[in-house]
């Protein structure tokens, strides 16, 4: 029998806060494909089973979830009375299942059996993620294909995930991979707290015999390869953003397809701070996507988003609760990569394809710019003051 053990009134009242709270959040809600693809009732009792079988405890609002989704699935939309405002547990779960509105049975089943299974994954032993498309294997990623998607995951936690050189050369490589195999849509996230902070400011100690324009040059046309392995990837590309997110790994989630964020992300792009430009064709897709005024405060004035206001202003397409961020966006990347492989790829070329030749011109421009910057005093006069600052905590 299903239930929701809870064991104080607190705990609760805090899930039916968050849900209260999820339904205001000013995001794009996405059309679910599930009812294109319904679970079977033999994979809905084997769900059951697999649910009693959990090592840990997913969390009230997880477990709301899977409440609501089970009356959803077995008895259709809720039509008992609301309880009393009083009575905590049976009106968050009452609320929880209300919330489903008029979602079909074939759909709340197929949810169900994504959302345990979600679960499962979750719970199984750590396997670390094989190096494809490399024989030395990557150092600063790691890549793994699983279920149709291919996922890849900067993967230097105890820096934040910054971007090296190297990272740079190795997700080039692993973009290159991923638009050539199998896979139906391609995920990119990181390992830890953050999503990325940006550039590993590192790379500017790094002065090679030819000197600061030798440099200059080098990670120009660095960026640009790296830029336009986003410009030119054929499949559907969507960013898992796992926490804070900073500079380079901001400015391109405008070439992303889908974006979808814990609430605990921030995006920020401190351009001016650093004497510096935007970058990954941010001045041209910004405006395009929020408007000149609120671009302008990020790429500008350097003005740091909320989850909930990146969301608002369309670079983000959905936020969720950090509590439930991983269970929920995996249940519904794998509900995606169960569409036609072709189907997909070829709609996103009629969406993408007409403005890929000008996303190239401004990728040329903004690295033409971007390496005026890094040779001027003040760039460098801002990144010394950087490092002066960072030396000093």
């Amino acid at each position: 029998m299903h239930y929701i053990a809870i064991c104080s009134i607190s705990i609760i009242a805090r899930s039916h806060v968050v849900a209260s709270k999820a339904a205001r959040m000013p995001c794009v809600e996405l059309h679910s494909t599930a009812a294109l693809m319904a679970a079977s009732v033999e994979e809905f009792n084997a769900a059951k089973e697999k649910l009693g079988a959990l090592k840990k405890d997913p969390g009230n609002e997880v477990k709301l979830k899977i409440y609501a989704l089970f009356k959803q699935a077995t008895q259709g939309p809720c039509n008992t009375p609301k309880p009393s405002m009083l009575d905590f547990v049976n009106k968050a779960k009452w609320d929880a299942w209300k919330s489903l509105g008029s979602t079909s049975q074939e759909e709340a089943r197929q949810q169900y059996v994504d959302l345990i299974s979600s679960l499962v994954g979750a719970e199984a032993p750590a396997v670390a993620a094989q190096p494809i498309g490399s024989t030395k294997g990557f150092q600063t990623l790691l890549m793994s294909t699983e279920d149709n998607i291919t996922t890849i995951r900067l993967n230097r936690p105890e820096k934040k995930n910054a971007i090296t050189v190297e990272m740079y050369n190795e997700l080039i490589e692993a973009l290159d991979h991923a638009g050539k195999d199998d896979s139906v849509i391609t995920v990119i996230t990181g390992s830890g707290d953050y999503y990325c902070s940006g550039n590993d400011l590192n790379n500017f100690r790094k002065i090679p015999e030819g000197g600061v324009e030798k440099m200059a040059k080098d990670s120009g046309e660095l960026l640009k390869r790296y830029v336009k392995a986003y410009i030119d990837f054929p499949k559907p590309l969507i960013g898992v953003i796992n926490g804070p997110a900073v500079g380079v790994s901001v400015t391109l989630l405008g070439l992303f397809d889908v974006v979808y964020a814990t609430e605990r992300a921030t995006f920020h792009t401190p351009f001016s701070q650093l004497g510096q430009s935007p970058e990954g064709c941010s001045s041209y897709l910004f405006p395009k996507i929020m408007g000149a005024a609120k671009a302008s405060e990020m790429l500008l004035f350097n003005k740091k988003l909320t989850a909930a206001q990146a969301c608002e202003v369309g670079l983000v397409t959905e936020v969720f609760p950090e509590s439930s961020f991983q269970a929920e966006v995996w249940t519904r990347l794998r509900a995606y990569a169960k569409l036609p492989r072709n189907s997909l790829a070829l709609s996103k070329q009629l969406i993408r394809g007409v403005e890929k030749e000008k996303l190239h011109a401004i990728n040329d421009a903004e690295v033409e710019r971007l390496m005026e910057r890094w040779l001027s005093d003040e760039c460098m006069q801002a990144i010394v003051s950087f490092f002066q600052a960072k030396s000093k905590l």
